[in-house]
């Protein structure tokens, strides 16, 4: 009785705490990157599911089955050999599962890393986003604005993210939108993502950046195109210019609230480029080039010295 009565405390202590939680962000899409992604977490989840509940009923008949009981002192077992289709049944099955989610997971990967499906025509909205201990900065380079911590955007319009850092390595992410990327200091990453919807949704660095990386956030509002035009335009009206000697002090690592300014930093603190790949190797090719031509000197004086010391004996 006291055994039934502890269980049945436990499962209420669960169902309890459980409803108390919040959903999951990345099982409540908002884009269609983010709605490819849920639905291969739920077809994982019931796969192993699946997998779980057929282990356990088999471990449950054999603990019954073949449970030990009294025999003679003189029994002696019989001698069994292994059946070739329960091996074949044990290896084939793992095999496939994990052939057909290898299948899937390189499907989806292609389908979140490029341009929504049906949106193929339709002119991106360009957001640089660049980290900093620990802040978030939105350069609008078309509509000439910029915010802090906080990212408009409208419905039904592909976004192209372009990611870079002013710090260490950080990892963008919007749950309900799509996946995570990195922004690095020394290249520009780009991600597709689209809100298909409008309503209020979290932002955040996904990457271990410092012991402000927690606070490390931001707001992402998704609005009609109407509305977003509405807000570009109060912006450019109400907001005041991004200098680089405020853009400096943005960088300075600590937390700040919302802001907003027109202009972008771009101007005076582009975004890299990929070109330090480019300059090291033409740097390594000009220093080869210069290590074989004073290779070369150095033997035509060598080969000259000799000659010499041989025409003086």
């Amino acid at each position: 009785m006291k055994l039934k009565s502890f269980f049945l405390i436990m499962m209420l202590t669960v169902v309890t705490a459980l409803a108390g939680c919040e959903p999951l962000l990345v099982l409540d899409p908002k884009g269609p990157q983010a709605e490819r992604q849920a639905s291969d977490i739920i077809r994982s989840i019931g796969i192993m599911s699946f997998i779980v509940i057929v282990v356990f009923a088999i471990l449950i008949f054999v603990l019954i089955k073949y449970r030990a009981s009294k025999q003679s002192p003189d029994y002696n077992p019989p001698h069994m050999e292994g059946k070739p289709w329960v091996e074949g049944i044990v290896l084939g099955i793992p095999v496939l599962i994990v052939a057909y989610l290898s299948f899937v997971s390189v499907q989806s990967n292609y389908i979140v890393e490029s341009t929504p499906k049906g949106y193929e025509d339709k002119k991106p909205l360009v957001i640089y986003a660049s980290s900093s201990n620990w802040k978030w900065h939105f350069s609008y380079p078309e509509e000439e604005i910029e915010t802090v911590n906080y990212l408009y955007i409208p419905t039904d319009r592909p976004i192209d993210f372009k990611l870079y850092s002013y710090g260490p390595i950080t990892s963008f992410w919007i749950p309900q939108l799509g996946g995570q990327k990195y922004a690095m200091s020394d290249m520009t990453t780009t991600l597709h993502l689209l809100a298909d919807e409008p309503g209020e949704m979290i932002g955040k660095n996904a990457n271990f950046s410092g012991k402000g990386t927690a606070e490390n956030t931001f707001n992402v509002t998704a609005m009609s195109p109407t509305e977003f035009m509405d807000w570009v335009k109060e912006v450019k009206e109400t907001a005041k210019p991004i200098t680089k000697d405020k853009f400096n002090e943005l960088l300075k690592p600590g937390h700040l609230g919302q802001m907003t300014f027109t202009g972008t930093h771009l101007g005076f603190s582009p975004a890299p480029e990929h070109k330090h790949n480019t300059e090291k190797v033409e740097s390594n090719k000009q220093s080869g080039e210069m290590n074989m031509s004073t290779d070369m000197e150095m033997d035509m004086n060598m080969d000259m010295d000799m000659s010499t010391e041989h025409s003086h004996h």
